[in-house]
């Protein structure tokens, strides 16, 4: 198996793995998401689709999982913003979304969650602060195995 082999099974593996956990916690756990923790989902959906595009066509394997590295990376860079907001260390844009719809009553009944309180933390660290540790490391280690060794 090659370099780029790896790397394009990570870039498909890592996103599809942190977007089950993020779903599991919401489904299962019952963390609903703010919508900070939607922006997160975004670039890690991109990711899936473009490293899925780098498996079927292959003369534009390497820039493709390059492109998926990069969305994963922008992942974590708005999961260290998220995490900021959390602790207080600077502002965000939102402070809170609803979950929910249908009927004005469904979307009144629905829990508010707010972006600058973590909603679950192990070892001080909040699902932003884990998703930014995880999407930046897994960022680099793909555009590090598609380096050409020495």
């Amino acid at each position: 198996m090659t370099r780029l082999d790896r790397a394009n099974i990570f870039a498909f593996a890592m996103p599809a793995a942190l977007l089950a956990g993020a779903w599991g916690s919401q489904l299962i756990g019952h963390l609903y998401p703010c919508e900070m923790c939607h922006w997160q989902r975004w670039p890690h959906y991109a990711a899936l689709g473009i490293a899925l595009l780098a498996f079927l066509i292959k003369p534009m394997r390497s820039p493709l999982v390059v492109l998926a590295a990069f969305a994963i990376l922008i992942s974590g860079g708005i999961g260290v913003w998220h995490a900021g907001v959390e602790y207080h260390w600077w502002q965000g844009i939102t402070t809170c979304s609803r979950i929910g719809g249908g009927t004005l009553a469904d979307i009144m009944a629905a829990p508010l969650i707010r972006c600058d309180t973590a909603q679950w933390t192990l070892f001080g660290i909040s699902l932003a602060g884990f998703n930014a540790i995880i999407s930046i490391a897994g960022g680099l280690l793909i555009l590090n195995l598609l380096r050409k060794p020495r």
